[in-house]
């Protein structure tokens, strides 16, 4: 390590950060880092620290137009996004099991096998995210796992099974860390949380179309008769559906601002400029291996790991099995595709009034935590009560929808809390691990000789939940400190900021004026 680089304290290391020292070296700090700062800098770099003003009316102007454009597809893709995992719990009652000849756990085993495919991409699509062009890459993943949920209804043995589940969770592992980084590039840190509450929403409406589809199916197979058997129409219809929307994605979804086909030249440059404030920039394509030591040091990766992992084991078992838990309350097979259906506009209700209690209030991960407990009050009310009170174990199921609001919230924290690109992918890459594996342990939880009360499971969850709890609030003690420690430092008198600062590639903690979301 040079001289240059100890008096920077840029490029050598996860702890050095910005310091006092760098008032003295602005300019070889600039020189150093040109080559490898943010894609912005071709906007900026020659401004000479002048800045563009944008004022209330642009931006609102601005905003709409990028709402209009980037919202929608993201919604419905991440609505099929959530649907295709989920399609296999709906074609369990309708003949799968029996036609493929499963038994034993091998149901369950489907069920885990997509995300140990989506677990071995997870880190190299990340990289893959952040080194091609992001529009792109993240519309072939979409079409190709449409094209793969399509072969399912090809398929005839366990096997044919397990390949075609593990290959649908390697495409679909660019899905959420590929719109946490389309969400950041686009949108400003105060805009990001209620977005990433929208987009992520959509599983639930995913939910509801699933189930109304799979309903009207399988009622219409039993009624007319079909050519194929139910299940399979409903892997097809889901496929399909899933390559036609990643069409439209690759025509309107842009790599980032400078190549927006629906932006004009002057617009495309504001559209850059009115993110500055988010202090991380729109992308960065160069490999950075001390952001990546930073993020494995940096103990917020870590929570958001283990809060992914112990969280999503009751949603790998809930996401699996809930049309076999609703069976348990005593519905039968068609009458359990419906009444999962009300689910998901819990998880919609409670996903949006997530992001609007965040977003008035400035408290994202405190406000998520309704959703938490009222999910541990659903899941007790399916554990205290009776086999014979129906009703009162679907409303406990419908209120463990609730569940997704903490694990939103520490999603729309990678885009707004983790600067750095490589740091960033990293830091998305460990979240989603941890997420692959619990998914993976939690329909494990579901033992076939536990039916119908599957007890185990639904007290392994109770316990999961709270854990949970506590992970979360030790993250908003941490970035509450963290904050102090920032706005104590560039207070002092002697500080001075570097030109260009938020473009230089910059992690959140080489950069005092990055602030952390609550």
């Amino acid at each position: 390590m040079g001289s240059d680089e100890k008096d920077i304290g840029i490029s050598s290391g996860v702890d050095t950060g910005l310091t006092v020292d760098t008032i003295k070296h602005v300019d070889p700090t600039l020189e150093k880092h040109a080559h490898d700062a943010d894609e912005a800098m071709k906007v900026f770099g020659d401004l000479h620290g002048e800045t563009i003003e944008i004022d209330e009316a642009t931006n609102r102007r601005l905003l709409k137009i990028i709402d209009w454009h980037m919202m929608p597809i993201m919604c419905f893709v991440y609505g099929m996004n959530y649907l295709d995992k989920t399609t296999l719990s709906y074609a369990s009652v309708m003949g799968l099991k029996t036609d493929l000849s499963l038994e034993g756990d091998q149901y369950q085993w489907l069920g885990s096998l997509f995300y140990f495919g989506y677990l071995a991409w997870e880190y190299p699509t990340n990289r893959l995210l952040q080194r091609l062009p992001l529009g792109k890459y993240s519309a072939a993943c979409i079409l190709i796992w449409g094209l793969i949920l399509s072969c399912f209804a090809a398929v005839h043995n366990y096997s044919g099974a397990v390949a075609i589940r593990f290959m649908l969770g390697v495409f679909e592992a660019a899905v959420t860390p590929g719109f946490a980084l389309l969400t950041s590039q686009w949108y400003t840190k105060q805009e990001q949380g209620t977005r990433v509450n929208i987009w992520f929403s959509f599983n639930g409406v995913g939910q509801i179309f699933g189930g109304l589809v799979a309903y009207g199916i399988a009622v219409g197979a039993e009624k007319h008769g079909s050519s194929i058997d139910p299940w399979k129409i409903i892997f097809l219809v889901t496929g399909l559906l899933t390559i036609c929307l990643g069409l439209i994605f690759l025509w309107v979804v842009p790599d980032n601002q400078l190549n927006a086909r629906w932006l004009n030249e002057e617009d495309r440059v504001l559209a850059v400029a009115r993110v500055r404030v988010n202090q991380q920039g729109i992308g960065n394509k160069n490999f950075k291996m001390y952001q990546v030591k930073e993020a494995l040091l940096d103990p917020m990766t870590w929570a958001f790991f283990f809060y992914a992992l112990i969280a999503d084991i009751p949603n790998g078992g809930i996401t699996n099995f809930f049309n076999q838990l609703i069976k348990s309350f005593g519905y039968n097979d068609k009458e359990s595709l419906i009444l999962g259906t009300p689910g998901g506009a819990v998880e919609i209700v409670a996903l949006l009034l997530n992001g609007y209690v965040g977003h008035i209030t400035g408290q994202r991960i405190l406000a998520s935590l309704g959703g938490l407990v009222a999910s541990i009050l659903g899941m007790l009310l399916i554990v205290a009560l009776p086999l014979s009170n129906n009703i009162g174990r679907l409303i406990g199921y419908y209120l463990t929808q609730a569940s997704p609001t903490p694990f939103v919230a520490l999603l729309s924290l990678i885009s707004s809390n983790v600067a750095g690109y490589t740091k960033k992918t990293t830091v998305a890459a460990l979240y989603l691990i941890g997420y692959c594996v619990g998914n993976i342990i939690g329909p494990q939880t579901f033992r076939p000789e536990d039916a119908p009360r599957y007890v185990s499971a639904e007290v392994t969850i109770i316990v999961c939940w709270g854990v949970s709890l506590i992970l979360l609030v030790g993250v908003w003690m941490w970035y509450r400190r963290e904050n102090k420690k920032k706005a104590l430092f560039i207070a002092r008198p002697e500080y001075v900021r570097l030109e260009n600062q938020e473009w230089l590639d910059l992690t959140d903690r080489e950069n005092p004026e990055f602030m952390y979301s609550l």
